[in-house]
Order: structure tokens, then C-alpha cells, then sequence
């Protein structure tokens, strides 16, 4: 009965009621889940940019300096608060209503953002300052040097940080429920309402679920480091990857 048991409400966990309703379950966490990593990588990569160039402009640090401030802040709000504030809050105050799946993604990939920026900025620091100096000494201008020599290396260093965040968003997702978002972990609660014999075995098929989401992710930095390696034809996505241990002089030719 156990396994009939989770077998009969195993479409709900994945899909939920779709194609006749909303989708939920397992589909709609790693919906949100790819949105809020794809946005949070794109923003936070640009942030850490971002800040390179400030600090090396005088009369621009202080805009560095309440960047950094906002990230800082961002760091420090737990995913649930902002969650909260951003669908109960901002009704209220601008009276305009928020769609429950937006505000989720949106308070998880500004979270991500803040920390892959803190440590994108680690991995920019973490490629040697002579290769930058040796790409401005070859006539490269200064935004030049740093997206086409430091980032790629910062890139490669910084895929397991990266990845790390993204396993964490995945997990995060569950405190969707504070704005009644039904993803996994809130279906599975459902599910275990309608059959409160099996407690055990609803949350433990859920555990497997979030374990293969998660494992996926986990393993996505081999896959691209896989994929950059030394070909006779390079498309530029390998070419971005490749780990430069050729000279300077060789790299940006």
C-alpha cells in the first residue's frame, strides 16, 4: 500500500494539477529555480564588473561603496523576509498587486546575485594582476583586458562557488509557501494531509526528488568544464571557458 500510495500521488508531486490547472509540484521549483540562478548569475557577474571598474575610478568609489552596501544588506535579509515584505509590503504601498511565482524568483535571484557577486569579485582577485598589466601593456583597453583575460579565468575558478548558490536556490524555493506559491515541498504537504498513514514516505519521495534537482545542478560545473577542453575548432563558449595557461601574448591572438 505504501508505494500504491505514493505512485497515486506522484503526477500531483511533479506537475501538480497541470494541464488542468496551475503547474506546480517538482516542475514549478525547477521553473523558478532556473530563473532565479539564470538571473542571479547574469546580474551578479555584472555587479562584480561592476565594482572592478569603480574602485579603479577615484571619483566613482563611493557609488562602489553603496553598491557594495546594497549587496551587504541583501546578504543579510533571510530569502523568507524578503519574500514576505516583497508580496505583503509593496500592495500596500504602492497598491499595485505582485504575482506569487514573480516575487518568489525575484527575491531569490536578488539574494543570489548578492552572494555570487561577493564571490565573482573573489574570483577576479584570484586571477594574477600581471596578466592584466601584461594585457594593457599589448594595447588592450581596461574593459577589454578584464572580459576577455581575467573574467574567463575568474569564471573557471568560481564555477564550484557558483554552483553551491545555485543548489542553495534550489532548496530555498520551499519557503515559497509563505505567499502560497505550491512548489514541491508545499505539495508534499498537501499530499500528506490527504494521506496522513504515510508521512514517512510522501517526504522521503520528496527528498529523492529535491536530491536529483539538486545533483543535477551539482554536476552542471564538470559539464562545462568538460566542454571547454582543447579542440582544433573552438566556439567562443569553449573559448570563454578555456583555463588560459598559454602566454598572454598567445591568448589574445
Amino acid at each position: 500500500m505504501t508505494a500504491e500510495a505514493i505512485l497515486l500521488h506522484l503526477r500531483y508531486l511533479l506537475v501538480g494539477p497541470y494541464p488542468n490547472g496551475p503547474l506546480s509540484g517538482a516542475a514549478l521549483t525547477l521553473w523558478m529555480a532556473l530563473l532565479a540562478c539564470a538571473a542571479a548569475t547574469v546580474v551578479g557577474i555584472g555587479c562584480a564588473l561592476l565594482l572592478d571598474r569603480l574602485e579603479a575610478m577615484p571619483n566613482l568609489r563611493w557609488l562602489a561603496r553603496a553598491l557594495r552596501g546594497t549587496l551587504a544588506t541583501l546578504r543579510a535579509i533571510p530569502v523568507l523576509m524578503l519574500m514576505f515584505w516583497a508580496y505583503f509590503l509593496i500592495p500596500m504601498a504602492l497598491g499595485v498587486a505582485v504575482p506569487e511565482t514573480a516575487t518568489v524568483i525575484t527575491a531569490l535571484a536578488a539574494v543570489g546575485a548578492a552572494y555570487i557577486a561577493q564571490s565573482m569579485e573573489a574570483g577576479l582577485r584570484a586571477v594574477g594582476a600581471g596578466q592584466r598589466h601584461a594585457a594593457l601593456a599589448l594595447g588592450m583597453r581596461p574593459t577589454q583586458a578584464l572580459l576577455t583575460i581575467v573574467l574567463p579565468q575568474a569564471w573557471r575558478i568560481m564555477l564550484p562557488s557558483l554552483a553551491n548558490q545555485w543548489v542553495s536556490t534550489v532548496k530555498d524555493t520551499s519557503l515559497a509557501y509563505i505567499v502560497g506559491v505550491v512548489e514541491l515541498s508545499t505539495a508534499a504537504g498537501q499530499v500528506n494531509s490527504r494521506t496522513v498513514a504515510y508521512p514517512a514516505e510522501v517526504f522521503g519521495a520528496v527528498a529523492v526528488l529535491y536530491f536529483l534537482l539538486c545533483s543535477g545542478i551539482e554536476a552542471l560545473p564538470n559539464w562545462l568544464r568538460a566542454t571547454s577542453s582543447p579542440q582544433v575548432e573552438m566556439s567562443t563558449w569553449k573559448r570563454f571557458l578555456r583555463w588560459r595557461s598559454r602566454p598572454v601574448a598567445d591568448a589574445v591572438t
